[in-house]
């Protein structure tokens, strides 16, 4: 039954009413409402209405038909929109609000103003000038390119008698065409962008020449809704750079009043207002809450294009640019530094420290602050979460990660990916999309046919964070050729599968984790994405890992709420699953399963490291021992069979992630204070994996712990340090440490 009634709806009216046809003032906020509640029969007796507030509910969309004649002020403010075109229903529409609506972006901003045609007041801001520029001037820009393109690739094409099937063929392929290679004003507006070129085309296509097909293109474009919005080149003479969008995207907002959530320092005051956008969480975790105990006041985001010329050419926003545009600066000594503005990147020297006697076992090589917001050399706020080294590409099998070993890493924080040659400390590409956070990436290599039908071996790049969405980057090319919206709420981590190079996981707030198939693209960068499995969780899953010794059977995740065990064998038939196993581990003097794991790697084949919200708690466990293959049944609770606990910082600070090298036995966890603790196991992994092998009964000290140099910064230190995540390349080569300042720091093993 609808929550909204006839009764309702008057006692709702400002004044109150007896008649629903006199209400001009209705007030529907804070009631839970959902798009389902809004009623178009009852809503059409509300001919008089001019002020409707609907804030603070459940809405995703607009029903298409609610038929308010006379609206004149409409509040939508924090809901949950994903579409604003349903609102042309309200022609006379002249004040519109809807902040805090985190999957609405700038691009439907300019979609409102452009279908509104009286609108004056969006979000509180005078659009009207602006909103004349859209109409106006941006769709006759927009019309001479559409035409242009058409009388330059397609005119031909089109003989001078035709059949419906050739209309169709023509049309669908222009259309596809036309919203790749149409490029006009800035990047940040690229759907939008592509959203005009659509409806101009279908306009064009159907006044000018007459090519409407009413009856066949509708399912085509149904159809082409419901999968993948691919693109394609119109020819060979065509710009050579495609977009392909799986999925329409719809991003989240940042919005002014809102910092972004980062949780820390105890001393740090609350702040009132925090969007959950980061890997960063309070102790207790609801759906959507904020973050407790703010880490950092970063400063209010804003919605900005990419800056572009320093970077090259932009294609729709998202390509990285050409060469090597970001060159290190040569070594300084000193308090000196050398900065350099190509990309953002800045490239910081220590301070000589003649007082420190320590036997290191690594030196630093670079300092590098590329992910700067704006490439603003002050940027010290942007959290930097998520680095992985590239894959090498050779013609034979690899087997040996030693001999395979790269020395270029993807990091990624803030709006920007970056890949950096570690020996030089060079930034080599930088891609970037105003108003994302990303928190993760993830590499895999795809057998692609290029343009000769050849095949061959390409590194492939995933992105993803805040806004839910897995942007696909063929680094080799320079270009972002597709996303897949794959979640509602920000991602905290992605991996692919070691055995299946299609087959990427990705992991949500929305406490789900989904698998995916992200295809291979063709030659002309069409591909589909089809999700596979859907793993629901307990709580919001923080890290994930595949056990290595079945990847295709059980994944492993580290979750805010315990340690979970799913399995993800796709022949079982059941598409959405639950947990198999949640372990159990150590709790003063008994075992429990809820703690927040916020660290977690396999060392070995069997050996599994994770750290816990417990201070100071790094354990080292047997996954064969502690899981029970044999038994039956879902979400059974299994003891972790321990069988080390490593000596770390006795922080509570939490999200401070490990990682493992397999190859040499090390583990690596950063700590409060910008050091690396770094662990040496090589000589316990034999004893561990014998039947009968005991714990260790005393902590594991680390083997080093690398201090963070004194670095100069304008003539002063930096502020608080803490190491998010710390990686090392497969032959233990290079450390790359990213910290929630906005410097990679990069070491080298001596």
């Amino acid at each position: 039954m609808s929550k909204i009634t006839t009764e309702l709806l008057l006692e709702r009216a400002v004044p109150r009413s007896t008649r629903l046809r006199k209400i001009e003032t209705l007030n529907l906020s804070k009631l839970q409402l959902k798009t389902g509640d809004l009623d178009p029969r009852l809503f059409s007796r509300l001919r008089h209405l001019q002020k409707l507030d609907l804030s603070d509910n459940l809405l995703d969309k607009f029903p298409n038909s609610l038929t308010l004649p006379d609206l004149r002020v409409l509040n939508c403010n924090n809901n949950q929109l994903e579409d604003v075109t349903a609102l042309k229903q309200f022609p006379l529409l002249e004040e519109l609000t809807y902040e805090n609506n985190v999957y609405l972006t700038l691009n439907d901003d300019y979609k409102v103003m452009f279908l509104l045609e009286n609108l004056r007041l969006l979000n509180g801001k005078d659009i009207t000038k602006l909103a004349n520029h859209v109409r106006h001037v941006n769709s006759r820009k927009l019309t001479s390119k559409v035409t242009a393109h058409w009388e330059k690739f397609f005119r031909d094409q089109l003989p001078e008698k035709y059949t419906a099937e050739q209309v169709k063929s023509i049309r669908k392929k222009f259309l596809k065409s036309v919203q790749t290679n149409v490029v006009y004003g800035p990047s940040s507006l690229s759907e939008f962008t592509r959203w005009r070129v659509k409806m101009i085309a279908e306009e064009f296509l159907s006044y000018s020449l007459g090519l409407e097909l009413n009856s066949d293109t509708e399912p085509d474009e149904k159809a082409e809704e419901n999968e993948e919005e691919s693109t394609e080149s119109p020819r060979e003479a065509a710009e050579d750079v495609a977009q392909v969008t799986v999925t329409p995207s719809k991003r989240k907002r940042n919005h002014s009043k809102s910092g972004a959530g980062n949780k820390r320092s105890k001393s740090q005051a609350n702040t009132e207002e925090e969007v959950v956008v980061n890997p960063r969480k309070s102790s207790h975790v609801q759906d959507d809450p904020a973050p407790d105990k703010p880490r950092t006041s970063n400063q209010p985001a804003k919605e900005t294009a990419p800056e572009q010329g320093a970077e090259g050419t932009q294609k729709n926003g998202e390509q990285f640019p050409k060469g090597q545009s970001n060159r290190r600066s040569s070594q300084m000594t000193g308090e000196q530094k050398s900065q350099e503005q190509d990309n953002g990147v800045v490239t910081l020297t220590p301070v000589k420290n003649s007082k420190r006697k320590e036997d290191v076992s690594a030196e630093p090589l670079h300092f590098l602050q590329c992910h700067s917001k704006g490439n603003s050399r002050e940027d010290f706020k942007t959290q930097l979460w998520s680095c992985v080294f590239e894959p090498v590409l050779d013609s034979g099998a690899r087997k040996d990660p030693i001999v395979s070993s790269s020395r270029t890493v993807a990091t990624c924080g803030g709006e920007s990916v970056c890949l950096i040659d570690c020996e030089t400390g060079t930034v080599l590409k930088k891609y970037k999309v105003a108003t994302e956070e990303f928190f993760s990436v993830a590499w895999t290599t795809l057998t692609m046919v290029i343009s000769d039908s050849r095949k061959k071996a390409h590194n492939i790049l995933a992105a993803a964070g805040r806004r839910g969405i897995v942007k696909l980057i063929h680094v080799a090319a320079d270009f972002c050729y597709g996303e897949i919206k794959a979640h509602k709420k920000p991602i905290a981590t992605v991996c692919f599968s070691p055995t299946q190079e299609t087959h990427l996981f990705t992991a949500s707030y929305d406490k789900r984790i989904a698998l995916w198939d992200i295809g291979i693209p063709d030659c002309d960068y069409n591909f589909k994405a089809s999700q596979l499995l859907l793993l629901e969780a307990a709580s919001i899953p923080l890290r994930i890992a595949l056990v290595p010794t079945c990847p295709e059977q059980y994944l492993l995740a580290g979750c805010e709420d315990g340690c979970f065990a799913w399995n993800i064998k796709l022949d079982k038939g059941e598409k959405s699953r639950p947990f198999e196993a949640i372990f159990q581990f150590p709790d003063d003097e008994s075992m429990t399963t809820s703690h927040r794991v916020d660290g977690l790697a396999f060392l070995n084949d069997d050996v599994v490291v994770s750290k816990s919200s417990k201070p100071g708690c790094i354990y080292l466990w047997s996954w064969s021992r502690s899981f029970d293959t044999k038994g039956k049944g879902c979400q059974r609770t299994m003891s972790a069979v321990i069988l080390a606990e490593l000596e770390w910082s006795t922080t509570d600070m939490s999200y401070l992630t490990l990682s493992t090298c397999p190859a040499k036995g090390y583990v690596f966890c950063g700590d409060e204070k910008g050091s690396v603790w770094m662990y040496n196991l090589s000589s316990y992994t034999a004893a561990w994996g014998s039947p009968k092998g005991k714990r260790s009964e005393r902590r594991i000290s680390p083997a080093q712990i690398l201090q963070w140099p004194e670095l100069h910064i304008n003539g002063e230190q930096p502020p608080e340090i803490l190491v998010n995540n710390v990686v090392s390349d497969p032959a233990f080569t290079y450390l790359v440490v990213l910290t929630s300042v906005n410097i990679t720091a990069i070491w080298k093993k001596s």
